[in-house]
């Protein structure tokens, strides 16, 4: 009897892991591109999940008192107006990340991506300022006035809605014809109804926020255009000499 031939060797299935990793790796490298083209967003978002984690470990009376140092309350303003300025906007009062995780991909990242970091930087930087003093000097006459207690001037008030909501509305400027208008429609009403029917100072500020925003106009003409098929050259044409 002829000896049989030893069988060929086979290779060693790959494990689960390794399979999924093969799987997920274009998917990967798509989400590490588009996270390192919006670097400002990313790196304010990674400080917000530290600092959230740091306040879960607090007690819920030494949280209040130790967010209140850092808020931009009339109170705190008048002490260091540029500390709490700066501190406010690193803070999350209701211990939620993930939901700013979303927000700040769907609106920071593109805004950054399309305007640039600085320029991006200088909206955001902007809303959240002028807007925490334009709703905080409504709040420092309406107690001056009689029209609210004078404890509150030491309400908390952390946070990154106003900057979210002046990119927000710089985007407008993003969204090609007829739907801009859709979109600015949509914009005024998610801010405007609140400020309407609640009449907080915090609605006030976001909708100031949002009219800061539409001012960055000016910031986003350079911008305008640079990613439309009409202005791109088409491929095996060269553009025309200057004679």
């Amino acid at each position: 009897m002829a000896p049989s031939s030893p069988a060929p060797p086979t290779r060693p299935r790959p494990t689960a892991p390794a399979s999924w990793l093969r799987a997920a790796g274009p998917w990967l490298r798509r989400a590490g591109a588009w996270i390192r083209s919006a670097p400002g967003t990313y790196l304010w978002l990674t400080a917000l999940f530290v600092t959230t984690v740091i306040v879960h470990q607090m007690s819920p009376r030494f949280e209040a008192d130790f967010l209140r140092q850092r808020s931009t309350n009339i109170h705190e303003l008048s002490e260091d107006p540029v500390r709490v300025l700066i501190a406010s906007a690193f803070w999350i009062d209701n211990g939620l990340w993930a939901p700013y995780a979303v927000l700040y991909t769907v609106f920071h990242a593109p805004a950054e991506r399309w305007l640039g970091t600085l320029r991006w930087l200088a909206v955001a930087i902007a809303a959240h300022v002028l807007a925490t003093l334009v709703s905080e000097g409504v709040l420092a006459w309406a107690i001056r006035h009689g029209h609210v207690p004078p404890a509150a001037a030491n309400t908390l008030d952390v946070g990154v809605s106003y900057a979210l909501a002046g990119v927000v509305a710089v985007l407008t400027y993003r969204v090609p014809p007829p739907w801009r208008h859709v979109y600015l429609f949509a914009v005024v009403v998610f801010y405007g109804v609140p400020l309407i029917t609640g009449r907080s100072f915090t609605d006030l500020g976001h909708f100031t926020a949002v009219l800061i925003g539409l001012a960055c106009y000016p910031l986003t003409r350079a911008r305008h255009g640079t990613n439309h098929p009409a202005t791109r050259p088409r491929h095996g044409t060269r553009t025309p000499r200057a004679q």
